[in-house]
């Protein structure tokens, strides 16, 4: 997607050779008409899958997760990384890792929200060693559901995670993939060089 890699190449910060920062218009500060782009494109691309929920992790998958959810007339779920007052009961649960905090989070979903009626697309901000997306794909599991795939929108071509999902038959779209980041510069990916 052009527009996205413009603002990657533009407004994103390259910290080291595996982490790419983003916060100017997707983890922090949000460039809503980017998001609506983005919907649209993923909704497009997932259009004949029959989905019923958008499931996502906050916090930085809600915003592309709700415009597609949008565009989709579907709606938007998230996955919570903390447990409330008013949610802490009738869950399904997994454990994630996450690459950039290295910390591991227990998320969760109310089971009133996901169903083995449903047939998910799981949305996600960063593919990078899968963890996140095995862990949301473990809650649509436990549901019953079916998934329809997986919608990114950075994926870390260098790291494993997408070929890792690909390889266990996941439909996987992303919206740019970045070969490398070394020397602090972007490079992406131009051909599909997955399974």
């Amino acid at each position: 997607m052009e527009l996205l890699e413009r603002k990657i190449i533009e407004e994103g910060h390259v910290l080291s050779e595996s982490v790419l920062k983003v916060d100017s218009f997707l983890n922090h500060q949000i460039d809503p008409e980017l998001m609506k782009q983005i919907g649209d494109e993923f909704a497009g691309r997932f259009a004949d899958k029959g989905i019923t929920k958008v499931l996502t992790l906050e916090s930085s998958g809600i915003a592309p997760a709700q415009m597609t959810a949008l565009t989709l007339r579907v709606p938007a779920v998230f996955a919570r990384k903390r447990k409330s007052l008013t949610l802490n009961q009738h869950l399904f649960t997994a454990e994630v890792h996450s690459f950039t905090k290295d910390t591991t989070n227990e998320i969760s979903v109310s089971k009133d929200y996901l169903t083995a009626q449903d047939r998910v697309l799981i949305l996600d901000d960063f593919l990078a060693n899968g963890q996140a997306a095995q862990g949301l794909m473990n809650l649509v599991e436990q549901s019953g559901a079916s998934l329809a795939g997986i919608a990114i929108v950075i994926e870390k071509g260098f790291q494993e995670g997408g070929r890792y999902l690909r390889e266990q038959g996941v439909h996987v779209e992303s919206l740019a993939t970045i070969e490398s980041l070394k020397e602090r510069k972007v490079t992406f990916q131009r051909e599909e060089k997955f399974l």
